[in-house]
């Protein structure tokens, strides 16, 4: 089984996500970030089922969409991931592409 583990980084943005959310509905924040957790699980089993991040084109750096956010994630080998970032699909990422 793969270890997959969230970096400070993309805790800061699910929190920062769940603050902005929360202002017009708390328990669909909650929900949503229930939400970014159990489709990261699926990584557990599955490291590469996300498509490689367009922008970036590194095969070891992949995608899982949920809703309309990105979780960007590494395979850092063939034991663990890490995610990097979860990002709403209408910014840009990496920012320095702005």
């Amino acid at each position: 089984m793969v270890t997959v583990t969230w970096s400070d980084d993309a805790l800061s943005d699910v929190a920062n996500i769940a603050e902005y959310v929360s202002q017009d509905s708390v328990r669909y924040a909650n929900r949503l970030v229930s939400r970014f957790f159990d489709r990261a699980e699926i990584l557990t089993k599955f490291p590469h089922v996300g498509r490689v991040v367009p922008e970036l084109g590194d095969e070891d750096v992949r995608e899982l969409i949920e809703g309309k956010y990105r979780i960007i994630y590494e395979v850092l080998d063939e034991n663990s991931v890490t995610i990097l970032n979860v990002v709403h699909s209408a910014r840009r990422f990496p920012p320095e592409l702005s």
